[in-house]
């Protein structure tokens, strides 16, 4: 960019000193016209000539060198080199507002970490990322990039997740927790245990999702590009008409004219406002999601978007946290004490009621105080505890052991409790709903969303409480992930013509209800790789609203891509009879061709201002 503006301002200088030069000094004038042309113009008459080699004839670049050289041969040096000097502008506002649009995508490429630090025979080694193995450990010092993605063994730390997730708030890690690959350690060291290779970990998948993305073009991109093939022959063919014809057929006009009028015809012909601004725009509003921490894998998705009226989402983990946790503690002894018995009974289990059972309990469990433990299948467990028998689990195992307990209609699991046959109390557990599916809902409707359908796996009363609590419009219960399938193909036959289905989800069962649905949208953080591998869009915060927001920019990408379209086929077809009628000149055709490219591209350019 750098030196094509050098050569812009250089052309502009010479050019602007042979208007001030007398007519008597023809030579030097001349000179300094195809001086200031080729400055601007040779790179544009190469890549013509190389085109025609590799049979690529008729695109913007023979038209302009048959333009301009057209120009020369008739007299005309002036137009010759303006016309070629305002063209270089456009291309280098294009190529401005072409990188200002890719920084939020390029800033991606920053994430690949260069090494990782790897502990092989006691000694931390440098290797490159994809010469570490899963299960071994890497040591992520402050400031370093992670390499892989893994769960931390040793230390904690702020990590700064900007690049992959948009938010600029830094997450806590510590032992335990899992770490993706792209994140930035701020403070301390952190030793962590390899879970995925790199060519599957995160940082590699969103990588080939940003470089796969401009392959997948939508619509309007491809009506572009066959437009531009059959309209760019047909020009070039009635310029040379009427270059040839009228002078030939009509009396006491000069070929030195309608030659002129060809060129003029041939000048603003060239389809450089829609070949640059549509993809442009998809580009910018492919960019503008990824700041936001989702990520589009092809513009033609970005075009769905726009359209979509039907809203299907998984529950656990789209619109609940997906993790279980104690509601309430409901007993006539001190709650302590019941958790205290359940949590060392569910002591050797990693069952996730277990897990949330200990976590609520929070305090370090003796292990000495357990003797034995015996787990019933579809029931519980039987465990001695303190040499006392301690029974948790649900309505069954109470019945089977002949325990009188008092039934807990909430909703979620119910775990009841007993001791040496005297029943304790009941422990309720559920998952609860993110705070983000409170704004998401109202949020999506606001932007053209009909219907909104929640599908799960959990029982009816759970699922029924959910879709009171969100608003959800209709729900489904009780369903195996084949009959997912099958009810969103009931969806997809019911929507309207022209109507967009979209599918929300997180899990494995997720993934063939992700490839058959309109628009799959899959959870990053969260999201099973085999979800994120079947759809076309990626939320790498697993917040729902950021689908809103979404919509949003699909709507006033496809909205300036129309605009554009209609904007620069409008003045050119009025530039393009004028030229053909000898009433513009090929200044007018300058400001038809140049002009127009320089408002589509900088109406192009708003996307990436797009606010919430």
């Amino acid at each position: 960019m750098k030196r094509k503006l050098i050569q812009i301002i250089l052309s502009a200088f010479l050019f602007l000193v042979t208007l001030f030069l007398k007519n008597d000094q023809e030579f030097l004038k001349n000179s300094l016209f195809i001086l200031s042309y080729l400055l601007v113009g040779l790179e544009i008459l190469k890549k013509s000539f190389r085109n025609i080699i590799r049979g690529k004839l008729f695109d913007e670049n023979f038209l302009m060198a048959v333009a301009t050289i057209g120009a020369f041969g008739i007299g005309e040096f002036e137009e010759a080199v303006s016309v070629m000097l305002f063209y270089q502008i456009g291309e280098l506002f294009q190529a401005y507002a072409v990188n200002k649009s890719r920084k939020s995508i390029a800033s991606l490429m920053n994430i690949c970490p260069n090494y990782a630090n790897v502990y092989r025979s006691s000694k931390l080694v440098r290797l490159q990322p994809d010469d570490v193995k899963v299960g071994e450990i890497i040591a992520v010092l402050p400031g370093e990039k992670v390499p892989l993605d893994g769960t931390v063994v040793e230390g904690d730390s702020m990590v700064d997740t900007k690049a992959l997730t948009g938010e600029s708030v830094p997450r806590h890690i510590e032992v335990g927790d899992s770490i993706l690959s792209g994140c930035i350690n701020q403070e301390g060291m952190l030793k962590v245990k390899v879970e995925k290779e790199y060519e599957d970990s995160t940082v590699s998948k969103i990588l080939e999702l940003v470089e796969n993305a401009s392959s997948r073009k939508a619509k309007s991109e491809n009506f572009i590009t066959k437009f531009a093939k059959i309209y760019t022959p047909i020009v070039v063919f009635v310029a040379l008409f009427l270059a040839t014809i009228p002078p030939i057929i009509m009396e006491s006009v000069t070929f030195g004219d309608w030659i002129y009028r060809a060129l003029s015809f041939l000048v603003v012909s060239c389809p450089c406002a829609l070949v640059i601004s549509i993809p442009l725009s998809f580009f910018g509003g492919i960019g503008a999601c990824s700041r936001i921490g989702v990520l589009v894998k092809g513009s033609n998705y970005l075009e769905k978007m726009a359209k979509v009226k039907i809203l299907v989402c998984d529950k656990t983990g789209t619109l609940t946290e997906g993790v279980f946790e104690v509601q309430e503690v409901i007993s006539e002894i001190e709650q302590e004490e019941v958790m205290m018995y359940a949590a060392h009974a569910e002591y050797f289990s990693n069952h996730p009621i277990a897990l949330s059972i200990k976590k609520q309990y929070g305090k370090e469990i003796d292990s000495s105080i357990v003797s034995e433990t015996k787990e019933v299948v579809g029931e519980g467990v039987i465990a001695t505890v303190q040499g006392k028998q301690v029974l948790i689990g649900n309505e069954k195992l109470m019945k089977s052991h002949g325990v009188s307990f008092l039934p807990n209609e909430k909703v979620g699991t119910i775990v009841y409790v007993a001791l040496d046959g005297r029943f304790l109390g009941s422990i309720q557990i559920a998952d609860q709903i993110k705070e983000d599916t409170y704004v998401a809902i109202p949020s999506l409707r606001k932007n053209g969303i009909e219907n909104i359908i929640m599908l799960t796996g959990d029982k009816e009363e759970i699922a029924r409480e959910v879709s009171q609590k969100v608003n959800i419009d209709e729900y489904y219960a009780n369903l195996l992930p084949h009959e997912k399938v099958n009810k969103v193909e009931e969806f997809m036959q019911r929507k309207k013509e022209g109507e967009m289905l979209l599918f929300v989800g997180d899990g494995i069962n997720d993934a063939p209800v992700l490839a058959i649905a309109d628009i799959g949208i899959s959870m990053g953080a969260i999201g099973s790789d085999v979800a994120i591998e079947a759809s076309d869009l990626v939320l790498m915060t697993d917040e729902l609203s950021k689908i809103a927001h979404t919509m949003q920019i699909a709507k006033k990408t496809i909205r300036i891509v129309r605009e554009n379209i209609f904007f620069a086929i409008f003045i050119k077809v009025g530039i393009l009879v004028l030229s053909a009628c000898g009433i513009s000149s090929m200044w007018e055709a300058v400001f038809a061709d140049v002009g127009v490219s320089i408002l589509a591209i900088l109406n192009a350019f708003r996307i990436v201002r797009i606010k919430k």
